[in-house]
């Protein structure tokens, strides 16, 4: 029996330009199980999508009471950390460029392009004022220009992963870079711990290798037919893409919606 789905976002649930469709909105509210979302992005980017429930964000780090609208838990990276992956970084990737995650707003250097017009940032003229200015960090973005991610990844992974979780959700170039132990899979399975699901009970999609955590610890795994070679790899059970309500034509088969 499924008791509980968790579902990224961007590429998977949603439509391109991060649309719920009609067709999956009326499935979430159909189904007779917990609906989960667990996405890289901040609680700000999943507030308006007018979804009951809980969303695990930024790749684990936070927490948000979607009903209350409310953060009930931010695990934050201690600046020393920060400052010490910062200059790791710089001297094995040529041009990177860093930015953080307050939980309220991203604070970049100049050097960080890693986002289009969708994802508004503010731009000081140092890194060491982005240290400054920050009250906390739940993630670390790292951008570099043409880089390939999954090699990058890598390159950071060997760098720095003594230190932090690093992954990243399909972007040219950019990673997320989480404090050490987070994930989408820790924060999901201490959800479900304290609601008395267990494993078995749940069914997760994703489309990114930062899915790969989530899909690895479900009962029941789905990567998006349009997922990324490796999460496609390492899922059995594949979902029509996400341009195609995908999630929705998996809950509505196995639900018998």
């Amino acid at each position: 029996m499924i008791r509980l789905i968790a579902t990224d976002l961007d590429g998977t649930l949603l439509q391109p330009g991060g649309v719920l469709s009609d067709r999956t909105r009326a499935t979430l509210d159909a189904v007779d199980a917990d609906v989960v979302v667990v996405t890289a992005r901040p609680p700000r980017y999943v507030q308006d999508l007018d979804l009951p429930g809980t969303a695990i964000c930024a790749n684990g780090a936070m927490i948000y009471d979607l009903t209350n609208r409310e953060v009930t838990h931010a695990q934050t990276l201690p600046f020393d950390v920060v400052r010490k992956v910062s200059a790791a970084l710089a001297e094995v990737i040529p041009n990177v460029g860093i930015a953080v995650e307050t939980g309220l707003e991203v604070l970049s250097e100049p050097g960080f392009q890693g986002f289009g017009p969708n994802n508004p940032h503010r731009t000081l003229e140092l890194l060491e004022h982005v240290f400054a200015e920050a009250d906390q960090v739940v993630q670390m973005l790292a951008w570099a220009p043409d880089a390939e991610a999954d090699h990058l990844m890598e390159i950071a992974r060997q760098a720095v992963g003594q230190h932090v979780t690093v992954t990243h959700s399909g972007g040219l170039g950019l990673l997320d870079i989480s404090p050490p132990g987070v994930s989408k899979a820790a924060a999901l399975e201490s959800l479900c711990n304290a609601r008395g699901i267990s494993k078995d009970e749940v069914i997760a999609f994703g489309d990114m290798p930062n899915d790969l955590s989530v899909l690895g610890w479900a009962g029941t795994a789905y990567a998006m037919s349009n997922a990324h070679p490796a999460v496609k790899r390492a899922c059995a059970n594949h979902a029509p893409p996400n341009t195609e309500d995908g999630v929705a034509q998996v809950i509505e088969r196995l639900f018998r919606l």
